[in-house]
């Protein structure tokens, strides 16, 4: 029997593994790619293994999570970041399968590599990927897609940017709602790296929408964009954007909707500024406090100390404290009324 040339044999024993029923093999031979790569040197490990683990078809999401794991800290084996373009292939065919898991550590791990990636590789490689995953037929593809934008975008040129945000508005309105919420999910981290003319013009358009979809797992998603975005606005664009948002969204007819406002309400509170138009948003926390939803209820409730203590006491007498009151359980009013005067004195 002809013996394995010593140089070849990692690489020889990966793809036998790789190959192997056994899915505990499978699983340990991606564990030890390290090791395997450092045996190789970076530059067979650029040209052999990386396109190996590419055309990788293996099944099993187990395998699948741990090769998109181990790829987000490959960089130091492809030879340092000028070559971390080459560990893009792999993760972009990963971050289109069916598994949730597998999808969300690859796109994990290519924002890790993107953020230590070469401005002109950003440019010529990373975003490049971007666009194929935000246009791929399947939706899973363009749900990864939405994750990666905010690392794309500070290092685009001009008209590269104006394409980004157009394909980013694309997406927010995606026939699939798993896009949509996506979408709607990401959108405060990439508007994070918008440039503030285009952030009150096309982000607020964006975020607009996504605010008014038919489907309320995409609208309470665009509740956490409420904080998000309030922190990015000035604050005059903040009270006429978002705080009218916030109040339609504490009467949506959605529960869920309405406990993610109860839930979040003092972030809120806190984007949207200055006391005098925090006292604005008492109504819509009474709404929320006397809602027919126990679970809302519950979740108003909760934030009570937090809320009462960016208002005036004034105001935290006069509104909050009667519903405090009306709450059942004497033992339970009594020590709610208790904390709120202590928080207010």
């Amino acid at each position: 029997m002809a013996m394995v040339d010593e140089p070849l044999y990692p690489i020889a024993v990966l793809i036998d593994e790789l190959k192997n029923e056994d899915i505990q093999l499978r699983l340990n031979s991606i564990r030890r790619l390290s090791t395997i790569a450092r045996a190789l040197g970076e530059e067979r490990t650029r040209k052999e293994l990386i396109p190996f683990l590419s055309e990788n078809n293996d099944d099993e999401d187990e395998v699948l999570l741990a090769m998109a794991e181990e790829l987000g800290v490959f960089i130091p084996y492809v030879g340092g970041v000028e070559h971390a373009h080459v560990l893009l292939p792999p993760l972009e065919t990963l971050s289109t399968v069916e598994e949730t898991c597998v999808r969300d550590k690859a796109v994990e791990s290519l924002c890790r590599i993107g953020a230590q990636m070469k401005e002109n590789d950003i440019v010529d490689y990373f975003i490049a990927v971007v666009k194929r995953l935000a246009a791929g037929e399947w939706f899973t593809a363009r749900v990864s897609s939405c994750g990666l934008f905010h690392i794309a975008y500070p290092s685009a040129t001009d008209p590269l940017k104006t394409e980004l945000r157009t394909i980013y508005g694309q997406l927010c309105q995606d026939d699939m709602p798993m896009v949509r919420r996506a979408a709607a999910s990401n959108l405060g981290k990439f508007a994070a790296t918008v440039e503030q003319s285009h952030l009150k013009t096309e982000i607020m358009s964006i975020f607009d929408d996504l605010t008014q979809d038919d489907q309320d797992s995409v609208r309470l998603l665009a509740v956490e964009g409420c904080a998000a975005l309030g922190k990015l606005l000035e604050p005059q664009d903040c009270v006429a954007h978002i705080l009218p948002v916030i109040v339609n969204f504490s009467q949506d007819k959605s529960w869920r909707v309405r406990y993610m406002v109860a839930n979040q309400l003092y972030e809120l509170c806190e984007a949207v500024g200055p006391e005098p138009t925090r006292a604005d948003l008492v109504p819509a926390y009474v709404r929320l406090l006397r809602d027919n939803e126990a679970e809302v209820r519950i979740a108003a409730a909760g934030k009570v100390m937090k809320f009462c203590r960016i208002l005036s006491p004034q105001l935290a007498i006069q509104h909050i404290l009667p519903c405090v009151k009306v709450r059942p359980g004497q033992l339970l009013r009594i020590i709610c009324i208790l904390l709120l005067l202590l928080s207010i004195d």
